[in-house]
């Protein structure tokens, strides 16, 4: 395999930009093509990157020698150009969340073992350095065994958002709401960190988004496989947002956390990241006193790059060295089928009013 690999977008909407931009950044990856099911929107997006635009995947893929492609479509329709993209030759990276149902995330996941082809889910924030850190305090034993994970995120979406795509707001073009759209990013982390769901109680609603049809708020009950309890509560109906945050405490009274999102929190496509990625709780015995130097030193790192493109960046280097070495990237298919299975989970259990064991959801 040539050291350089050639990347095509998939989707020539909004968060496709910020995806060509870490491309160009990315050493040892070079932009081709870019396709769209409307051939003028895909040409539109192409003549702004030097690149060739496609109506066919696989055609793209044949002509450009791809060997990458990225999708970057509304969830609902990822599967069917992910299946495409895998029968065409091509590994896929995919925009969170893998998809919005787990029938469509199992025929992603075959197409990748039938084609002997590697499935990314993207989740950038688990490149942030305090994410990073986080993960490597509970791998060296610094707070014990993990008892509980709690995720607080709690944002912002105005009328305005909602309609600046058609799709966004149903649940025929979204797949969902908050926990579909906004959610997965801390869900991956508390997944991360905490090992794999066993069953959930939980409870959706519209809080004071009447204007879409889906969830702006749910919470949730999780017990882990590994005999751990978790907290979720995720909301875009505080104006303004406050925060995002996931803290993993220890079975030696220590806790850990990340505040990946501020207030101003990122919309992809639509605004660029404020406020950096921060530790907020560190009480690692013996390493109290270190939260501060952390802040600082995140802090002035942020202030190094386009954090709206650099974690996409840093995500895409990972998944090409994992195929060229033949590893599993550091977020794979089979992580975004759990953050899916997580919240199909807490819709179910909405629509039941009971608790929903994991493996039983579509």
């Amino acid at each position: 395999m040539p050291t350089s690999l050639r990347v095509a977008l998939i989707g020539p909407g909004k968060v496709a930009h910020l995806h060509a931009k870490a491309v160009l950044q990315t050493t040892d990856t070079e932009l081709v093509a870019v396709y769209g099911r409307t051939y003028q929107k895909a040409e539109d997006f192409a003549n702004q990157y030097n690149i060739r635009a496609y109506s066919d995947i696989y055609d793209m893929v044949d002509r450009e020698n791809v060997d990458v492609c990225i999708v970057c479509t509304p969830h609902p329709a990822h599967r069917e150009p992910t299946v495409a993209a895998f029968d065409a030759g091509a590994h896929v990276l995919v925009e969170k969340p893998l998809a919005s149902s787990l029938a469509d995330c199992d025929a992603m996941l075959e197409a990748a073992r039938r084609n002997g082809r590697q499935l990314g889910t993207i989740s950038q924030r688990r490149f942030y350095a305090p994410s990073l850190r986080v993960r490597e305090a509970i791998d060296t034993g610094k707070i014990g065994k993990p008892v509980l994970g709690t995720v607080q995120m709690l944002g912002w979406r105005d009328e305005a958002y909602y309609k600046s795509d058609p799709w966004r707001g149903s649940w025929a073009g979204e797949g969902g709401g908050v926990l579909v759209n906004q959610a997965p990013h801390q869900l991956d982390l508390l997944l991360w960190y905490m090992g794999e769901a066993e069953e959930v109680y939980g409870i959706w609603r519209n809080l004071n988004h009447p204007y879409i049809e889906v969830d702006d708020t749910a919470l949730a009950i999780v017990k882990f496989k590994n005999g751990a309890l978790g907290n979720i509560l995720v909301s875009n109906s505080q104006k303004p947002g406050i925060y995002g945050k996931v803290h993993i405490h220890g079975e030696n009274g220590a806790t850990v956390g990340v505040q990946p999102d501020g207030g101003a929190m990122f919309i992809a496509g639509m605004s660029s990241i404020l406020e950096p990625p921060i530790n907020d709780l560190w009480t690692v015995p013996g390493e109290e006193n270190l939260l501060e130097q952390f802040k600082t030193e995140d802090t002035e790192s942020f202030k190094q790059v386009d954090a709206s493109t650099y974690f996409f960046s840093l995500q895409l280097a990972d998944f090409c060295d994992a195929i060229r070495t033949n590893r599993p990237s550091l977020v794979t298919g089979e992580d975004g089928r759990r953050v899916v299975e997580l919240f199909s989970a807490i819709y179910e259990s909405t629509r039941t009013g009971l608790p929903v064991k994991l493996g039983q959801t579509t």
